[in-house]
């Protein structure tokens, strides 16, 4: 008798494209996985984007990951880049970003950028790092609008920090947030996990899902998304952390 069962997995990855790419060779699967479509663009030699689209519940169960878009930068050689390399870099995922925002809000729909993670724990530090760099302008705009070109969007950005010093669940704190001053979509921000030491700090990860944070590592918390928070939210993640086994495993 023939066993069509597909393999299950714990992948120990955040990465949509890693999942893929796990499922695909443990199930000895020659072309795509059913309700799951893929794209891989060479920006230069440096610099590729692989765009993953999950279209159903069949690709969702494959490699657990919801239905939407998953888009993945990988940047070779970024310790050692160049100033015009690095620019492409940040071009590319700024491109990809925009065309992920202009797909769910206006160009004036104002958006709220979350920042996740201890800053006290460096691989843990992504997000609230990334915030003190978020140009806000949504003071700006409703206190001192002369000042503002027209057409600014209204931004505004926050790091809840974690359960473990506030006692408090992230989604707790944005739907508060969130109920009080109506964005129309929101950024988060956050570090992965990956399954190649190569990816640590040199892959970025786009995705219109939304996100469960600790889901790489097994410290799974409440899932930040459209359905918890009733407004679009986009994750941006970079690989900070790896699992042993999995490298292990590879390279076995």
């Amino acid at each position: 008798m023939i066993n069509n069962e597909k393999k299950a997995f714990n992948f120990r990855t955040d990465l949509a494209s890693e999942r893929r790419d796990i499922y695909i060779k443990a199930n000895s699967i020659e072309n795509e996985i059913q309700g799951i479509e893929s794209e891989k663009e060479e920006i230069n030699e440096n610099i590729s984007v692989e765009r993953v689209k999950i279209t159903n519940e069949e690709g969702e169960k494959a490699i657990g990951k919801p239905i939407g878009n998953y888009i993945t930068i990988d940047i070779q050689k970024l310790k050692i880049a160049q100033d015009e390399d690095i620019e492409k870099s940040a071009e590319t995922l700024s491109k990809e970003l925009k065309k992920l925002i202009d797909t769910h809000i206006d160009k004036q729909g104002e958006i709220l950028v979350v920042g996740l993670g201890n800053i006290y724990v460096t691989p843990d530090s992504l997000g609230p790092k990334v915030i003190n760099e978020i140009e806000v302008t949504r003071h700006i705009i409703n206190y001192l609008p002369q000042y503002v070109e027209e057409g600014t969007r209204m931004v505004s950005a926050i790091s809840p920090g974690v359960l473990g010093t506030t006692g408090i669940e992230t989604l707790e704190i944005l739907k508060g947030i969130v109920d009080n001053i109506n964005p129309k979509l929101v950024i988060v921000i956050d570090a992965l996990a990956s399954r190649s030491i190569e990816r640590i700090s040199s892959t970025v990860q786009l995705s219109d899902t939304g996100i469960v944070p600790g889901a790489g590592v097994g410290n799974t918390r409440a899932e930040i998304s459209q359905v918890t928070l009733g407004i679009p939210v986009i994750a941006i993640g970079i690989p900070t952390v790896v699992d042993i086994f999995s490298c292990n495993a590879k390279n076995s």
